[in-house]
């Protein structure tokens, strides 16, 4: 009877940790099995995976250079100082650049977050790092979202996000600037998390993209129908973002 409840639970297990893309580590596929009614402690998952050889992928860190803050552009104090906390969608997003490799040549990766729900509510995939790549991202995000005048936007001090035009781009949406100390990553932690997870989940664990178009469809993908959608966020009490938000929209609703 104890093999027949081992057996089961392992079956499970797998349906999990493989239906999330071998994204889940013990924690989370815990959380799934409590759902579905089953007693079973994460110290337990731990070692049945163990057994089963299933392990969450992991792979080393790299950092290519994206950020050119060596102009002389005007700055925004750095008016977030680290508050990554905020109680409402879309009053402070974060965004950042990344490097995403590609044997058809570099793609630079633009997103922006929403601090409360951890949604990427705007991203651009280009091959090069000028101001329409973040433009694009910008204005991605303020038309699916439309934030009310006073949303806090905090970036770092790259050429991008200083330019004269992105900076008249973020009045016109009535948006406050708000910039990362200079060499200070902790101030940006949440977009670095961020992209942490994209290349720990979706791009050291495949081969590298043979092309920019399939790059985009990948990340395409991942982030609108995995990451926002489906993956779970242990901030957000192992909700996924889109989850998390309709907690908002319900409570406007009532």
């Amino acid at each position: 009877m104890r093999q027949n409840r081992k057996d089961e639970v392992m079956k499970r297990i797998r349906y999990h940790f493989y239906d999330h893309q071998m994204r889940c580590g013990s924690p989370k596929i815990t959380y799934l099995l409590h759902l579905e009614g089953l007693r079973i402690s994460s110290r337990t998952v731990s070692i049945y995976m163990r057994q089963m050889n299933l392990r969450s992928v992991v792979m080393p860190k790299y950092r290519v250079q994206t950020t050119d803050s060596k102009h002389d552009h005007p700055l925004a104090p750095n008016t977030l100082n680290q508050q990554f906390k905020t109680s409402k969608p879309n009053t402070v997003w974060v965004t950042d650049i990344t490097y995403i490799p590609c044997r058809g040549g570099r793609l630079y990766l633009a997103s922006v977050l929403d601090l409360c729900t951890r949604e990427i509510v705007g991203w651009r995939l280009y091959n090069h790092m000028e101001t329409s790549l973040v433009m694009g991202a910008l204005e991605e995000a303020y038309k699916a979202k439309r934030p009310a005048p006073g949303l806090l936007h905090h970036s770092d001090r790259g050429s991008q996000y200083t330019s004269k035009e992105y900076v008249e781009q973020l009045k016109s949406y009535g948006m406050e600037s708000s910039m990362s100390r200079r060499g200070n990553c902790y101030d940006n932690a949440c977009i670095e998390s961020w992209h942490s997870i994209l290349k720990k989940e979706l791009i050291y664990c495949n081969p590298r993209f043979k092309t920019p178009e399939e790059a985009y469809t990948a990340i395409y993908q991942y982030i609108e129908f995995y990451y926002n959608r489906k993956r779970m966020h242990g901030a957000l009490g192992y909700l996924s973002p889109a989850r998390f938000a309709m907690k908002f929209t319900d409570k406007s609703a009532a």
